[in-house]
């Protein structure tokens, strides 16, 4: 089994990266250089690709969710190799949460979805969180409200409200994802929402809209006329 070190210089995920900038490398190579190097059987090339296959039908995003433990039983990776891509990995989501963070106002339903999906696009259960804003639209945070099953959470007025008082909020979009991929509401997320809004209505703290995230897209159920 030949070793990174013995393809040309030329070729090395490493020299590629210095050469040409990180751009410019596959997923497999990005991971190589992560781990280093190899075993006997295995470059670091190939326990790359094992990585990516584990990973599923997701590639490289389905990477947020494997374990240390799962990582660490692949052979050559062990439990110090996945804990630095596991650290490696946390790193990426918390920039592509503090990118979001930078747009902190809300136009439009596009503009809340675009901030609330890097937190909740790759959890596995389901996460009820409202997005609090001042009188302007200034997001002030985004709570998490609730953690459910794969298929739903539970969630009380009384607790979405108690966020948005403790906070000042002048209005707030209700949030939450989908695992399954497919933001298609159900009754019980419509049912939710119009409890919520007529909470909202008594207590002078407006609900303006209730966003769906799936996979790598979202409903507005405003757009869709739940939300008056």
């Amino acid at each position: 089994m030949a070793m990174v070190r013995d393809l040309p210089v030329e070729e090395r995920p490493r020299e590629r990266l210095l050469a040409l900038g990180p751009g410019f490398l596959s997923n497999a190579e990005l991971l190589a250089i992560l781990l280093r190097n190899g075993f006997r059987e295995k470059s670091a090339l190939d326990m790359a690709g094992d990585v990516l296959k584990q990973c599923g039908p997701d590639g490289i995003g389905g990477l947020v969710r494997l374990s240390i433990a799962q990582l660490g039983q692949m052979k050559g990776i062990g439990t110090a190799k996945a804990a630095e891509l596991m650290a490696a990995v946390e790193l990426g989501r918390r920039m592509a949460a503090h990118s979001a963070k930078q747009k902190l106002i809300v136009t439009c339903p596009e503009d809340a979805a675009e901030y609330a999906f890097p937190r909740f696009k790759y959890e596995e259960r389901e996460h009820f969180a409202v997005i609090l804003m001042n009188v302007k639209n200034h997001i002030l945070s985004m709570p998490v409200i609730s953690i459910g099953s794969l298929t739903a959470s539970v969630v009380h007025p009384r607790e979405v409200f108690k966020a948005a008082i403790q906070q000042t909020a002048a209005s707030m979009i209700l949030v939450h994802n989908h695992p399954s991929g497919d933001p298609t509401p159900s009754k019980e997320d419509i049912a939710t929402t119009r409890r919520i809004v007529e909470a909202g209505k008594l207590m002078d703290i407006p609900v303006l809209d209730h966003i769906i995230l799936g996979n790598n897209k979202y409903i507005s159920l405003k757009e869709k006329g739940v939300i008056k």
